[in-house]
């Protein structure tokens, strides 16, 4: 009886905190489906009176909001496809290939990691700019392409592969690229995966390295387009959630359909060597 209680008292206080995280994110997809002006009421209601789409139809017609939705897919997809390939390269390699100074470097690597991202900003923009990638979508994909932290996961989870696997591969005449193609991403599946689910919400969310990168409206990322149309339409609280649903769908779904792989790759990522 003593564990039927306490296991409810268990799944009550769950419940509870799920209600709580969850409330701010359904308001915010309610009042997006509000008359302007309906969500800043006082005492504030949690359900339209009258369904409206008008603040979608406003953000794909007037605000041109698609360029921006645009502008993300494409960096979001282009950068983490790029960073799975030459992380999951230099995780095989750190993990199973031996090369002189091996250790080290990765040990130098996992040391940078404690840097702030925010210090490195100011040289890699001069660097950038150097090269003439400032205002350009390359000058957003070049510092995602590859992470220490997307380096040290497909390693973490490559080190579980069995070397008598590669070594049987290698036996039957496969080269290194073939071991890698063959053998070590289809059982990287998972880690794969949630690296790229990590990979696609960072670029996807990331605020100030395309505010900073970018000038060109045009080119603008949709979180950088929504907080410049926040100072533009400050009162139009629905239209700012509506905004805000937009941004936040993709990378929900992204995450809630990729769910079992990404809580998989996070428990076997966890092997030492």
């Amino acid at each position: 009886m003593r564990k039927i209680l306490l296991k409810s008292a268990l799944y009550a206080i769950l419940v509870i905190g799920a209600g709580i995280t969850l409330t701010p994110i359904l308001w915010m997809l309610s009042a997006s489906f509000m008359k302007m002006g309906e969500a800043n009421t006082f005492p504030p209601h949690f359900l339209p009176h009258h369904l409206t789409l008008e603040h979608y139809i406003a953000l794909f017609t007037r605000l041109s909001l698609a360029r921006y939705v645009f502008n993300s897919l494409l960096l979001a997809a282009i950068v983490t496809l790029v960073s799975l390939l030459l992380n999951s390269m230099a995780g095989y390699a750190f993990a199973k290939l031996r090369f002189p100074g091996r250790n080290r470097i990765f040990k130098t690597l996992l040391a940078a990691m404690v840097i702030p991202a925010q210090v490195t900003m100011l040289p890699l923009f001069l660097m950038l700019n150097k090269m003439g990638l400032i205002n350009t979508y390359m000058g957003v994909i070049i510092p995602g392409m590859a992470s220490i932290f997307g380096i040290f996961l497909i390693r973490q989870y490559a080190l579980s592969i069995p070397d008598s696997l590669l070594d049987a591969a290698r036996i039957d005449g496969a080269s290194d690229l073939r071991v890698y193609v063959s053998v070590i991403l289809p059982l990287c599946k998972p880690i794969l995966i949630t690296l790229a689910i990590f990979t696609f919400m960072g670029t996807w969310n990331d605020f100030l390295w395309p505010l900073i990168v970018m000038t060109d409206d045009s080119m603008y990322t949709l979180p950088v387009a929504l907080a410049n149309l926040s100072g533009e339409h400050v009162q139009d609280t629905e239209l700012m959630m509506a905004g805000s649903v937009v941004t936040i769908l993709p990378v929900m779904l992204l995450f809630l359909s990729l769910q079992k792989y990404y809580i998989s790759g996070i428990l076997a990522g966890g092997v030492k060597e």
